[in-house]
């Protein structure tokens, strides 16, 4: 079965974990309460690279400050736009995007959607 997943690539202070760690399992329940198949969170583990092109340069991280790797997975893009658009209205979430409410910065935050080719 075809799938969609919007991937999150996001710099956050490694004093500020807990705090995004709050915010990111309240997520994940809203999420999937809309009808999400599944909500990833992983914090950067092994990211000193000898190859390719490093999580914390492509995050622009600061002193201080590790990756975040996040995804969540749909049905398909129309599923996820109808997903996406109930959680937008979900008064929950609008208390988390109080804007500087964040522990990280947005405008160094990476998203995108992506059709899965391969599922394995």
């Amino acid at each position: 079965m075809a799938r969609y997943v919007d991937g999150f690539v996001i710099p956050v202070p490694k004093k500020k974990t807990s705090e995004y760690l709050r915010i990111a399992r309240k997520a994940a329940k809203i999420w999937k309460e809309h009808g999400a198949l599944e909500y990833r969170e992983c914090i950067g583990d092994d990211l000193d690279v000898k190859c390719g092109f490093p999580f914390p340069k492509l995050a622009r991280t600061k002193a201080g400050e590790t990756v975040w790797f996040s995804w969540i997975v749909y049905k398909s893009r129309a599923h996820r736009d109808r997903v996406n658009a109930r959680v937008m209205k979900d008064p929950r979430l609008q208390d988390m995007m109080v804007p500087g409410s964040q522990p990280f910065d947005c405008g160094r935050m990476s998203y995108g959607g992506f059709k899965v080719l391969v599922d394995a």
